[in-house]
């Protein structure tokens, strides 16, 4: 190796021990919005608000170029390439309801469990009341964004997110991931472990064997962590028709690197971990984006979206200090040239939760799951 390119290496892994490597924490938006009681949301409205903020019908970043990947045998695979994941086996497990919650406005809610590689996961389903239709309920899988797996309770955050699907008559999945509360398994991060992936597609197939859900019916919702794992699911599985990302992060892996860099609102750097360790093992391994493109590519979600199994919405707000709103841009424009359909929303001068403009997105994203699952 020249000199030249053990300078570039090395710069590479300076920069990126600098990066963030796990969803952003939840801003002090999301606590606020998370932890709010149901019984304060307000119905969602049924008249539109004002115009702004709209839909961008034009992205101003630079798209990442979708790439041929090459086939490669299955022994030499990375376990985190699509490929890969692609080539595994994701039965879920019958649902287990393990404990009868405070029901919610117009829908019974539930502590539950399913397995996902021989781990008992846990999560919060929500079944709306009234007679079952004839053909099951529409059905959504919510993906949370990243907090802490040893702060993190299945009943805290996001209330009023599961609230407002769950009374617009959806069974509403939130999953644990393993690691997370009562969940067994360890906590490893969604960007360098398939196990948070995993557990989402295993997720899939356990709500398909839950009697009262429409199994040709089923979405997907993801926030920032949350909208990786919705991403990658989508391409993965053709089981989810519909998904909404708020504030995601869908860059490409050479984007995650090079321009998603820590904002002051997400507080303390955190301790070095195993979770995170992987960029630099990685970079050791195979080289830099530039020097391996290959390997980088087959690992990016990005470079899949021709094969995407439905019509993706897309929320960011413009002064979001966590994740790039250029990642929402970017992959509205690879979403348009892979030929998908694709919504894109921002919102000027809000947060990485939306928090402002929480209602307008809401209301947004019931309206593109009752077009795209309820047929409406």
């Amino acid at each position: 190796m020249t000199n030249i390119m053990i300078r570039h290496k090395a710069f590479y892994i300076l920069l990126f021990v600098l990066l963030v490597a796990a969803a952003c924490s939840p801003s002090p938006g999301e606590s606020t919005v998370g932890q709010e009681s149901a019984a304060s949301i307000p119905p969602i409205p049924s008249s539109s608000p004002s115009p702004s903020p709209s839909a961008t019908t034009t992205a101003t970043a630079t798209p990442t170029a979708t790439a041929t990947i090459t086939p490669t045998p299955t022994a030499t695979l990375h376990p985190m390439s699509i490929p890969a994941l692609r080539n595994g086996e994701y039965p879920g497990s019958e649902i287990i309801f393990e404990e009868t919650l405070e029901p919610g406005a117009n829908y019974n809610r539930y502590y539950v469990s399913y397995i996902s590689e021989g781990l008992r996961q846990y999560g919060l389903l929500t079944i709306p009341y009234g007679e079952t239709p004839a053909s099951g309920w529409p059905a959504i899988v919510f993906n949370h964004g990243y907090i802490p797996p040893d702060q993190y309770r299945t009943t805290e955050r996001y209330i009023a997110y599961v609230d407002s699907l769950a009374r617009s008559g959806y069974i509403v999945f939130r999953i644990d991931y393993r690691g997370h509360d009562r969940s067994e398994g360890e906590a490893r991060g969604a960007y360098g472990d398939p196990g948070y992936t995993v557990d989402v597609l295993n997720a899939v197939a356990a709500l398909k064997q839950l009697p009262p859900a429409d199994n040709n019916r089923i979405g997907m919702w993801g926030h920032s962590m949350g909208g990786y794992l919705t991403l990658r699911a989508m391409v993965l599985s053709e089981d989810i028709q519909a998904g909404v990302i708020w504030a995601g992060v869908v860059g490409s892996y050479e984007d995650l690197f090079t321009r998603w860099r820590r904002g002051s609102s997400e507080g303390p750097t955190p301790t070095p971990s195993a979770r995170r360790r992987w960029r630099t093992d990685w970079l050791a391994r195979y080289g830099t984006p530039e020097e391996n493109p290959q390997f980088w590519n087959s690992i990016s979600s990005n470079n899949y979206l021709a094969e995407i199994s439905g019509p993706v919405q897309l929320h960011h707000g413009t002064a979001d200090e966590s994740v790039p709103l250029e990642f929402s841009e970017t992959l509205y424009v690879q979403l348009q040239e892979a030929g998908q359909t694709v919504e894109l929303y921002t919102y000027e001068g809000d947060n990485h939760n939306i928090s402002n403009s929480f209602s307008q997105a809401m209301r947004r994203t019931i309206e593109f799951y009752d077009r795209y699952l309820k047929g409406e």
